[in-house]
Parts: C-alpha cells; structure tokens; sequence
C-alpha cells in the first residue's frame, strides 16, 4: 500500500464529546469529521459511532484496511485529576520514614488510601541501606487485595536502584494479580515523595484509561479495523496504546497537547496562545518559535504537581458545561465542576420537558427544581457496590439511564451526602444549569434543545430573584453567566501571558470584566500574540474575550475537532536521561534504567552512559511504534575545580531524544 493510499484516524474523547477525524496520510489533507456523546457508562457505544461516521468520509471504495493508523487524545485522565475522580488504590512506601511520608501529601489528598510503610530502600549511590522486607509487603498486599483495584509502590533513591519497587511489583501481581505502578516507571526524579504521589495518581486513573483504550479496540475490531493504535501524551508525542494503558498519568494533558499540535497544524503560525475550551475544562498553552512550553518540573493539574513532562498548560474547571453556583446573596460561581446540561438531557430524553414544566408549577421553588441525577450514559448491566456504604447503595438503586428529578430523590442531608459521594466517584451524573445552557437562550449555540433551556433557566431565575422570571430578566441572567465565561476565560488567557499571577488584581479585573476604566484613565492589557482558540464551545466564548483583551483570535477551520487532528498528526518523541557520577577519588557511577555501573575512567563512563541511552531510547521509540526514529543524544557535563581531562569529571547528564513519525500498518 503507497502512503497516498493510506489514512490516519484521529479520535478525540473528552468529557461531553467524543470527535474523530480521518487524514489521508500522504496528502495530509482532512477528508471529515464526526461528533459522538461521550458514553461514560460505556465509553465503547461512543467511540464506534463517532468511528463509524468518519469512516463514511472516506474516498469511494476505500476499505477498512486502509486505515494505517488509528490515534487517540483524551481528557479523561485530565478531568479525573481536576473533579478528584480515581478508582481505589493503596501505596507501598519502601524505606520511607516519617516525615518523608508526610512530603508526599497523599494522606492529606486521598485521607482515606490505604499507605503502608515498608524496610528496605537503597542509599544515593544504588547501594542497599535496608533489605526488603519481602514478608510485609506479602502480608498487606494480601489484606488489602479485596479493598483497591490497584497498588502505587515508591522506593528511596529507586532512581538510582530500583529492584526494591521491582520486587515488591512481583510480589504484590503475584498475590493480588492487580496492576501495579512503580514511581521509577513514570520519571528519574530523585525526589522520592513526588514520585509516590505521581504513582498514586498513576494507580488511581489506570481503570479509566484502559477503559478507553478497550472501548476503541472494540469500535476497531466491530469496523474491522486491523492497525496500531497510539495514544496522545503530555507532551505531544505518541505512544503505543498497551504502553499507555500501565501508566495513564503521561496521559494528563493529552487532551491539550493535542490541541496544541491540532491547532499549529490547522492555523500554520509558530507563534500564538491556545485556549482549547471543552465541556469541562479550559486548557491554555503556549506556543513560540513553533515549540510548545514544556512544564520540564512536571505537569500541574488540579492543584497538583506531578512529575509527568507534558506541555505546560494552564488547567481550570471551566467549560460550557461547567456547573453554575448560585450563593445564598445571589453571587454567581461557575465551575469547577461539570455537570449535565439541561439542553442536553432535554434533547436526549423528552420527558425532560415535562419535568421542568412541572417543577414551573410548584410555586413553593427550591434550589432542587431544575436539577437532575441519571447513570452515566451508555451504562448498563447490575453496578458494582463495591466500596459502597449502605445509603450509597440505597441511593443508586433509585437511579436509572433516564433522568430524575433530584427533588424526588435527595430529601435527606443523607441522601445528598450519598449523591455527592457517588458522583465523585462517578457512578452517577447530575444534570442542571451551566453555560451550555445560558448560550442555548441567547441563540449562541444551538445543537441541543431550547425549550429545556428556557424552563430551566426560569427555574433558576425564580429561585434567585423569589419572583416569576420575566424575559427581561431572563435574559439578563443568562447574558450575565455567558459574560462571567468571558471573563474567567480571559482571566485564565491574561495568566499565562503573563506568566503571573492575576488574583485581586483591580486593574486586570476591569479589562477581563469589559469596563476597562478606571476614573479617568483607560486600562488596556493584551497579549502581544493571537489567541488561537479551539474546542466546542470556542466561537460562542472568545469574539468577546479578543474584544476585552483588545487582540486577535483566531477561529481556524475545523477548530471543533482540533485535538482529534493533533491525535492524527502526532510524532512518537520521548527521551531518556542517564548520570554519570564522579566521587573524586577515580570511580565513576553510572546510573539509568538498567541500574548502576561502576568505572574507573571517566571517558569509559561517559562512553557506555552515551551509548546506553542511545539504545534506550531507540529501543523505546521502535517499541513505542516509532518508524526509523532519530536519535540525537546531548551531554552536559560538570568538572571538580582541577580537572583536567574527563577524569575530573564530577557529574554528567546524558539526555538522548528519540523522534519519528508513526509506522503505519
């Protein structure tokens, strides 16, 4: 097969919508595009229709097996970490001590993760301190195997040794046959407790991340699609999807990284701000010189700082479907949450009409009206009350695929507890009033269902103001949760141009709020770059933000979709670092991913770390589906004060970059 005949498919799953795009591989042309809801429930339903009506875009004639490669981007892991959402994990500390454990913050971050303690560790040369207590980590894994669904295991200086984490992986699959993250498998960082937090986060999202990559390989295998599929990282590059699927956290970010190469690759400038708005999130990055900004500290997610390299890129928990807070005062709040729109679930089930025309008719109101609960969409089949209390379990009994109205069913402060519960950790949806909804009534969007809107934005109205909702007022309330979209969005755009912070800030706040005077002198703020904005709900939101920001924005032609285009046109790049110590007497460590070597001439050291992580990441791009990859390799170095010659040497870092573009089937 020639390369013209060949096609990449790019799919995009994010919190509302799952989108996907076929490329024709040796034109680089777009020959379509498809939306499908994203079916939480059963993320396969979703993808095989969004998969199966790109498939229609294809030439006349062309067969499935002309598909080369088939790539996915998602914010699934993105929205997990910001909504707190995770399956349930315990974590295996070797050679930690009190405060070391303290550092990582997981205590303070998921109170209720088992966190063990276990002897063993090395020291900072790769040498033993204290043997591994093989027998406890036995024990508790055996204990804790009915309560997790996976383990987090970090080790004191594994970096530089990690056979401890390694033995207690085997122990630990052996006993429990559960999935395991070791920290050393996600970076060579020497802080020990940010590497177990990052491997918590790991554990916590592996169900959920291979979930997806299942659901696509059954729309693959239902099309009779036979190629590799990859899956969009943190940084842009590609990796296979059974890599991908042991260490979902480098996948933090994929949704935007790959908005980031979707939108270079759409609007052909080097230099702009991405602001990619979805249903839940707002992700803004950064592109100069056609590089993007790489958080090289590790990516910051939801308050968290991981030790994942991905783009650096500004998260917040605002989209056109976030949830919008009414406070007791009338103070409105959006996000971070996400909900289900009303339009939504006012298109996709009819009766959802009657139900807010009933709610209109109890004039007795309430903060409930208008609100709803419904299993995720696409979920079928028994739940699973594992983990559940009993008021949980009561509680989801009562939920069904077709929503119902929450006054029904939270009438207690328990039974809200348990709805609160049951959402954080995904088992249910809550469907209210949000953006989405406010854009639907004042004709900016139109793709979901009007009247649903209208009846529920009546209902909040009623609510806020304790007096039927006039249209004059109506209006002016969804003008006003639109506006305060506006400006979050361009709060969140002036914060990275910045690269400061924008709180409490008068002067910022009367450019982003569209009042930009102060007495008598005119403020103008504005970024000395265009705004490429992207994502769903992109056109509804940023003609106003360019206009308060006094700047360009610019709507590129499939902006819609642009992640799932930056799925198809990613590379395969990653790399792989190795150190070379000198201890000043004539011996020379040499530490990476194969353990530690011991040299007694500097030039030999710096050969065999040059040449090692060469092989390494050569051997990781082929294996990550990298086409004759290239390999550049760059080494720092740093010498004692007399030095000479490379056995002076005092420290060294080897960095090897390997890049290529994915080999099609």
């Amino acid at each position: 097969m020639t390369p013209a005949e060949n096609f990449f498919i790019g799919i995009d799953t994010g919190g509302t919508y799952t989108d996907a795009v076929v490329i024709a591989h040796g034109t680089q042309k777009i020959l379509g595009r498809a939306k499908a809801l994203t079916t939480k429930g059963d993320l396969s339903i979703g993808v095989k229709e969004a998969l199966t009506t790109v498939m229609q875009t294809l030439p006349a004639g062309a067969k499935s097996s002309a598909i080369g490669l088939v790539s996915v981007s998602t914010t699934l892991a993105t929205n997990a970490v910001v909504e707190g959402h995770g399956s349930p994990v315990a974590v295996f500390l070797i050679g930690f001590d009190d405060a070391m454990a303290a550092r990582t913050g997981i205590a303070k971050a998921f109170p209720n993760v088992p966190l063990r303690m276990i002897a063993g560790g090395h020291d900072h040369n790769g040498d033993v301190a204290v043997s591994l207590d093989a027998a406890a980590v036995e024990r508790e894994a055996d204990l804790l195997k009915g309560e997790v669904s996976a383990f987090a295991v970090a080790s004191a200086f594994a970096v530089r040794n990690p056979e401890h984490e390694k033995a207690a992986r085997d122990i630990i699959m052996r006993v429990t046959g559960k999935p395991v993250t070791l920290s050393t498998e996600l970076t060579s960082s020497l802080d020990a407790p940010r590497r177990a937090l990052t491997a918590v986060l790991n554990a916590r999202l592996i169900s959920r991340i291979s979930l997806l990559i299942e659901a696509v390989q059954l729309a693959m295998a239902e099309l009779h699609i036979s190629c590799p599929l990859m899956v969009v990282k943190g940084d842009g590059s590609l990796a296979r999807a059974e890599n991908v699927a042991l260490k979902p956290i480098e996948t933090v970010l994929s949704g935007p990284a790959a908005s980031l190469v979707g939108a270079k690759w759409l609007s052909g400038l080097d230099d702009f701000i991405m602001s990619d708005i979805g249903g839940t999130t707002t992700d803004i990055g950064i592109l100069q010189g056609g590089k993007p900004q790489v958080a090289e500290e590790g990516a910051e997610v939801g308050g968290w700082r991981t030790m994942v390299k991905a783009i650096d890129v500004t998260t917040i928990g605002l989209g056109g479907d976030s949830e919008v807070h009414l406070a007791m005062d009338g103070s409105m709040q959006i996000g971070p949450q996400r909900i289900v729109p009303v339009s939504l679930i006012g298109a996709r089930y009819p009766e959802v009409i009657a139900m807010l025309e009933a709610d209109l008719a109890d004039t007795q109101g309430g903060s409930q009206q208008g609100r709803f609960v419904v299993l995720p969409f696409g979920k079928s089949g028994p739940a699973d009350h594992s983990g559940l209390t009993a008021r949980e379990i009561e509680f989801l009994s009562m939920v069904t695929d077709r929503p119902k109205p929450l006054r029904k069913l939270a009438l207690s402060s328990g039974a809200q507890r348990a709805l609160l519960s049951l959402r954080k950790k995904g088992l249910v949806q809550l469907c209210g009033f949000t953006p989405s909804d406010a854009a639907h009534v004042l004709d900016l969007q139109a793709n979901w269902s009007k009247p649903a809107a209208l009846l529920a934005a009546q209902l909040v109205v009623r609510f806020r103001d304790m007096r039927i909702a006039t249209p004059e007022r109506l209006e002016a309330f969804c003008r006003d949760v639109w506006s305060e979209t506006v400006r979050l969005s361009a709060k969140a755009i002036l914060n990275s141009a910045l690269a400061m912070p924008v709180e409490n800030n008068a002067l910022i706040e009367s450019v982003v709020s569209g009042a930009p005077v102060k007495g008598l002198a005119a403020i103008k703020i504005s970024p000395t770059i265009p705004i490429v904005a992207v994502g769903g709900p992109a056109r509804v939101y940023y003609g106003e933000v360019a206009k308060r920001l006094d700047c360009e924005a610019v709507f590129v032609e499939w902006c819609e979709v642009a992640n799932a285009i930056g799925a198809a046109a990613g590379l395969v790049a990653l790399k792989v670092m190795v150190m070379v110590e000198g201890d000043g007497n004539g011996a020379f460590r040499v530490h990476g991913g194969q353990g530690t070597r011991i040299f007694d001439s500097g030039a030999e050291a710096l050969a065999f770390a040059q040449a090692s992580a060469h092989d390494q990441a050569e051997s990781m791009a082929l294996g990550g589906g990298a086409n004759s990859p290239k390999i550049s390799v760059d080494t720092k170095k740093h010498y004692l004060p007399d030095a000479m010659d490379d056995n002076g040497l005092l420290k060294a870092e080897i960095t090897a970059e390997a890049i290529g573009r994915p080999s099609p089937a």
